[in-house]
C-alpha cells in the first residue's frame, strides 16, 4: 500500500511539472490544457491510458514520461484493468468476455443451460429463507466476481446488488440466484457495452424505485442509468439506507440521488472542456415526484425530506435540472429496480446499448 502510494505521488508530481492539472472531480485524473491542445491521463496504479487532441502531443508527452519512468507504449487502447476494447467503424465495444467464462469456470457450470434473464419477476430475496448455505467462502468469492462483471453489464446490476446484500449469511437460495445469474451470462458471453460517437452536448437520466420492495425491512430499492448523448456513462442499483413512508418519497430520495450524480458528471466534463450547457434532463414515471421538484410550496408530508426537497428545486430553479414524465413502459431504469419480464428486460437491455459484440465482416466476399 505503502509503496503504491509513493509511486502515485511521485506520477503526480511529475506530471504537474509537465503542463499537467490534477482534476478536482476525480484523482486518478490529469488534464492538459493549452491553447487548442488538450491530452487526458488516466493513472490506476501502473495501467494508464493516455488520449490527446493531436499524434504530435500524444508522441510529445510519451516522449517525456518515458524519460522519467519505465513504461513501454502499446499503442491504440485495446485491454484495461480486465476490459477488452474493440474498435469498429461505428466506435467502440467494451466487454469482458474472458474474465466472464473463468466465472462460469469458477463455479463449475461450463455445460450450463442458459436462461433469458438473469432474475425472475417474484419479490425480492429474503435474509432469512431456507437452510444456510454450506460454502459461504465461495459465495463470496463468486459475488465479488459478478460485481466487477457489472462494469460492462449493466444488465445484470440489479441482480448482483440483490445477492450482494446476503455476503454475512448466504442461505442456499442466495446461491441459486447466483447460478441464475451465471446461466444469464452464459447465454449472453459475448455480450458488452457499446460507445458511439455522439454529441456531448445533453446528458440524459431515468431514474425509478421500487417502493417497500425489500421483504425484511422494507426499505426501498432506487436505480438510475445517465446517457451521455446516446452512450451510457453511469449507472446504479441500490438498496436506500433510510425507510420510505409513501412512493412519491422513495421516487424522490431515487431523484434526488440522479440528480447529484448529473452534479458530479458536469463538473467532470466541464474539467474535461466540454462543459454541458443544457438542463439535464431526469426522467420519472412519478407524477408527484414531478411536481414536487418545482413547486415551491412546503407540505408538512414532506418535511421528512426537507433536504432533498431543496437540493433538487434548487438545480431546477438554476436550470440545470429538469424533471419530466416518462411512461412505465419506457422506464428503462426499471432494469435496475426489479425483475421484468423477457421482452420488456431484453427492450430495456438494447436501450443500455448492451447488446452482441460488432460483426467483423474483413475478408468477406
Amino acid at each position: 500500500m505503502q509503496s503504491s502510494r509513493a509511486s502515485y505521488t511521485r506520477f503526480a508530481d511529475y506530471v504537474l511539472t509537465i503542463g499537467f492539472t490534477h482534476s478536482r472531480s476525480d484523482n486518478f485524473l490529469f488534464i492538459y490544457h493549452r491553447g487548442s491542445s488538450l491530452a487526458y491521463i488516466l493513472l490506476y496504479v501502473d495501467d494508464i491510458i493516455l488520449t490527446a487532441s493531436s499524434d504530435a502531443l500524444r508522441q510529445s508527452i510519451m516522449t517525456m514520461l518515458t524519460s522519467e519512468f519505465a513504461m513501454k507504449d502499446l499503442e491504440p487502447l485495446s485491454y484495461f484493468l480486465g476490459i477488452d476494447v474493440t474498435r469498429h467503424a461505428g466506435g467502440l465495444f467494451l466487454s469482458q468476455r474472458k474474465y466472464t467464462s473463468e466465472i462460469i469456470e469458477r463455479a463449475g457450470m461450463s455445460s450450463c443451460k442458459s436462461t433469458s434473464t438473469p432474475v425472475d419477476t417474484n419479490p425480492q430475496l429474503s435474509a432469512a429463507t431456507g437452510a444456510p448455505y454450506e460454502d459461504p467462502t465461495r459465495y463470496r468469492n463468486l459475488t465479488g466476481a459478478l460485481q466487477y462483471l457489472t462494469f460492462t453489464r449493466p444488465d445484470i446490476t440489479y441482480d448482483v446488488q440483490q445477492v450482494c446484500l446476503f455476503m454475512h449469511d448466504p442461505r442456499v437460495e442466495h446461491m441459486n440466484e447466483i447460478k441464475r445469474i451465471i446461466r444469464y451470462i452464459q447465454g449472453t458471453l459475448g455480450y458488452g457495452l457499446h460507445l458511439y460517437p455522439s454529441s456531448t452536448s445533453t446528458l440524459v437520466s431515468y431514474t425509478d424505485a421500487y417502493w417497500g420492495g425489500c421483504p425484511d425491512t422494507r426499505r426501498l430499492t432506487s436505480g438510475y442509468c445517465m446517457f451521455l448523448g446516446n452512450n451510457l456513462v453511469s449507472w446504479s442499483a441500490k438498496r436506500q439506507a433510510t425507510l420510505s413512508r409513501s412512493s412519491t418519497e422513495a421516487e424522490y430520495r431515487g431523484v434526488a440521488n440522479v440528480v447529484s450524480e448529473s452534479c458530479w458528471l458536469r463538473n467532470l466534463l466541464l474539467e474535461l472542456h466540454c462543459p454541458i450547457q443544457k438542463a439535464t434532463l431526469v426522467y420519472c414515471d412519478n407524477i408527484s415526484t414531478i411536481y414536487l421538484s418545482g413547486n415551491p410550496v412546503q407540505h408538512q408530508r414532506t418535511k421528512h425530506i426537507e433536504m432533498d426537497i431543496h437540493f433538487v428545486r434548487e438545480k431546477v430553479a438554476k436550470g440545470h435540472v429538469r424533471v419530466c414524465h416518462v411512461p412505465s413502459r419506457y422506464q428503462i431504469a426499471d432494469i435496475f429496480t426489479k425483475g421484468l419480464p423477457a421482452v420488456l428486460f431484453e427492450d430495456f437491455r438494447d436501450s443500455l446499448s448492451v447488446r452482441r459484440p460488432p460483426a467483423i465482416t474483413a475478408g468477406v466476399c
